[in-house]
């Protein structure tokens, strides 16, 4: 070991917090945080997907499952992958992303009956090796996501997400008693559980307010039958998926396209979670880590679609859940990821997961997104706003971001790849806010050696 000037030994180099091992009474709570914010999300694609394919009941649990498993091992490669196949190590969740499903019902529609979930899954095959050839070039244009556009991105992925819990909160999309008072009553509850707990309690209990608040809400509801158990009828004990469980993949060119241009909307809202996961844990995110970040994407989307897996990208709450906690450890996240893998293979504690009513979800939800938008104003601020044009950018990228919100449906004249890209918030934002940036402060030019001058408007 070596020796200081003054004869001692020096003190060990401080760990980063990204890199801290918490205990396991601290790590526990934590991961199972991220497992109940992200569930709800990664069971909605197939949910969504499988009915369009004409699934029936026990092809739609293998489609479940799938996403499970793939979401899990996807996470663990991202946290914790060594050598060629290391993430970008951060506390980054990955799972099916709900970003272009619009194009992969209309894939899964168009598509000849009886062969819609393979014309879906072969397109989803290419999509993943698109990914993989596109990732190191990808991971070069972190150039052009100063934080002006960073800011940006990361405020319209909390804003043009809240659309999610608030359909929690209302009891979740084709609920029955969606909007009703209960459900509403029910989310106001575990928010305010939730607002009471952070003001409060301090330390590590502090940190776990959020899973807290989610256990208070759903405990809440079983008094008033509010609970879905009909999940464990339906599910098994164990489940092992099967490679081309759902038979040989199907290749159409038009289906493909469809897919590829999804996979640049998922890889584009991928960079953004991975600089957003960046600001709010003090990391800088390099192109090598957004690389690596992408690589495990196409890595997850290849191999998950011979077993049914979905595009496989970010998951915005989980980011929002690591704004909330303040717990920035990825070795929480990994566990998080184990234990995704685990409800992949038993279905049965899926079942358990899945006891937690949409009402308290959306409650924690609203929470949760509202943090990521916090985080993005937060690095707008760092993105000297009163220089040159930089307000300019931030508005017109914000409202162009936030025209898909205010109005779904006002490109539905338009061609099937534009709704996608245009159609999506956070890309739309991004485009644009990449664009202006370009033209008013020129990423492209070498930087001028001034100390006063703005690195790429911000």
């Amino acid at each position: 070991m070596a020796i200081n000037s003054q004869g001692t030994n020096p003190a060990p180099a401080a760990c980063h917090p990204v890199d801290e091992k918490l205990p396991a009474k601290q790590l526990i709570p934590a991961a199972f945080q991220h497992v109940g914010a992200m569930y709800a999300g990664v069971v909605a694609p197939p949910l969504i997907i499988g009915p369009a394919c004409g699934l029936d009941q026990s092809d739609q649990i293998v489609l479940i499952s799938v996403s499970l498993l793939v979401a899990g091992l996807a996470t663990l490669l991202q946290t914790l992958g060594a050598g060629r196949f290391a993430g970008n190590r951060l506390p980054f969740v990955n799972a099916s992303s709900s970003a272009g499903l619009a194009s992969l019902l209309t894939v899964a529609h168009s598509a000849p009956e009886g062969h819609r979930i393979q014309t879906v899954l072969g397109a989803v095959l290419v999509g993943g090796l698109f990914c993989l050839a596109v990732g190191p070039f990808f991971g070069r244009l972190m150039r052009f996501f100063p934080h002006l556009v960073t800011g940006v991105v990361i405020t319209l992925i909390g804003v043009s997400l809240m659309t999610v819990p608030v359909a929690w909160v209302q009891g979740g999309e084709g609920a029955p008693d969606f909007g009703s008072a209960a459900n509403l009553g029910l989310a106001l509850f575990t928010l305010v559980v939730i607002i009471v707990l952070q003001r409060v309690l301090r330390g590590f209990l502090k940190q776990i307010a959020l899973i807290l608040g989610l256990v208070a809400g759903t405990l809440a509801a079983a008094p008033f039958g509010m609970l879905d158990t009909s999940t464990f009828a339906q599910t098994s004990l164990f489940s092992l998926p099967m490679p081309l469980h759902f038979g040989p993949p199907e290749f159409h060119p038009a289906a493909i396209l469809a897919v590829c241009i999804v996979i640049l909307v998922a890889m584009t809202e991928s960079s953004a979670g991975m600089l957003a996961i960046g600001e709010i844990c003090d990391r800088e995110v390099e192109k090598q880590v957004v690389t690596r970040g992408l690589r495990v994407d196409g890595i997850a989307t290849t191999v998950g679609s011979l077993f049914g897996g979905l595009p496989t990208s970010a998951f915005a709450q989980n980011v929002g859940v690591v704004s909330l906690t303040g717990v920035r450890s990825r070795f929480v996240v990994a566990v998080a990821g184990g234990v995704m893998a685990l409800l992949g293979l038993f279905p049965v504690l899926g079942g358990v997961v899945s006891l937690v009513p949409y009402p308290v979800l959306g409650g924690a939800g609203l929470m949760l997104f509202g943090s990521i938008a916090a985080s993005g104003i937060r690095t707008l601020s760092r993105a000297h706003l009163e220089q040159g044009h930089n307000m300019f950018v931030v508005s017109v990228s914000l409202a162009v971001g936030l025209i898909p919100l205010a109005a779904p449906t006002i490109y539905q004249q338009f061609p099937q790849w534009f709704q996608t890209v245009f159609g999506t918030g956070i890309v739309a934002g991004a485009v644009v806010a990449v664009l202006l940036n370009m033209i008013f402060n020129s990423p492209l030019r070498p930087p001028v050696p001034h100390p006063a001058a703005p690195a790429n408007g911000g």
